[in-house]
């Protein structure tokens, strides 16, 4: 089984505050010794999903309105909802506003409204991780932070085990990316590239342990694994939001503990699946929280994880 914004966008140049004030949820939530129990949840999000497909006609706006207001009672629901920063009215009120501004368009991975309420809720047990992780506000902080390590210096020693592609920083650029695509339209997936070629310690060392795996799994012939998206500066993520992309907010990307992997492209090669079982997996070991959003599947760092992905990197990479 396959797992799977607040304001309207700012204006340019503005950075909004990345939550609202919290308030108080309707009922006292039920949670276990170590928190939420993050397994009830993702079960009780994709029963109300299942249950929100069949009123997906526009004439149920009523009856979806009632079904998410049950629903969105449950107390497994709650209890996340409730830990995250926006607390669980803030939370709810996000996504309705979401809902009500939902415009389906080609280059959201919401491509209906039970999408982007699947795609909203799951992504929550990121920022509920997360939730004392300052995000990075502006593109500057995100290309001057210590925390996070340059890519390109890595690759170039031959240190990944993954790919990715700039998003290209000129006309001429973006002309010969058009080009190459109509060359060979298959060659790499059809994706703009990443804002930033940045990322943290703990991150790398999750997608080169993914790399392997899957390069030691997956059918003869598919090529490495394929970041489309890292770490994002909640300027950028608002610019996204512009532009019609489901950029949810608050988000793991900008907290740096988020990245997208390419799904749809390594159908060509009889791999997905492969890639797909790998990531639930991890998963199910408490190790990631996946987001099915369809061309790439959105996967973030459990906090437990963190500790041993450090000595990995500081291990394998010596840096």
């Amino acid at each position: 089984m396959r797992v799977p914004s607040r304001s309207p966008g700012s204006q340019p140049g503005q950075v909004p505050s990345p939550v609202p004030a919290r308030r108080t949820a309707p009922a006292t939530p039920r949670r276990g010794p170590g928190g939420p129990d993050v397994a009830a949840y993702r079960t009780a999000v994709l029963d109300l999903v299942v249950e929100l497909g069949a009123l997906a006609d526009a004439p149920s706006t009523r009856a979806r309105q009632a079904l998410l207001d049950d629903r969105l009672r449950d107390p497994a629901i709650v209890a996340v909802l409730d830990a995250t920063p926006q607390g669980y009215v803030g939370a709810r009120e996000t996504l309705l506003l979401e809902m009500a501004r939902y415009q389906p368009n080609a280059r959201s991975s919401a491509t209906d409204l039970t999408a982007l309420v699947r795609i909203y809720l799951l992504s929550r047990v990121d920022v509920l991780w997360w939730r004392d992780t300052a995000p990075f506000l502006t593109d500057a902080e995100v290309e001057s932070s210590q925390d996070l390590v340059d890519l390109e210096w890595l690759r170039r020693r031959d240190l990944i085990r993954f790919r990715y592609q700039e998003q290209p920083a000129t006309v001429v650029g973006r002309g010969l990316r058009a080009v190459h695509r109509r060359v060979l339209p298959y060659a790499r997936p059809q994706t703009a590239g990443v804002r930033f070629r940045r990322s943290r310690r703990e991150v790398v060392a999750l997608l080169n342990d993914i790399g392997r795996e899957f390069a030691a799994t997956a059918p003869r012939g598919t090529p490495p694994l394929w970041v489309t998206s890292l770490v994002r500066s909640a300027e950028h993520q608002y610019r996204l939001r512009r532009l019609g992309y489901a950029a949810m907010v608050p988000s793991g990307h900008c907290l740096g503990w988020a990245v997208d992997l390419e799904m749809r492209w390594f159908r060509r090669f009889g791999a997905a699946d492969t890639l797909a079982g790998l990531l639930l997996a991890r998963q199910e070991a408490g190790e990631v929280n996946v987001v099915d959003e369809g061309q790439a599947w959105h996967v973030c760092l459990a906090p437990s994880a963190r500790a041993r992905l450090r000595r990995a990197y500081e291990a394998e990479l010596g840096v």
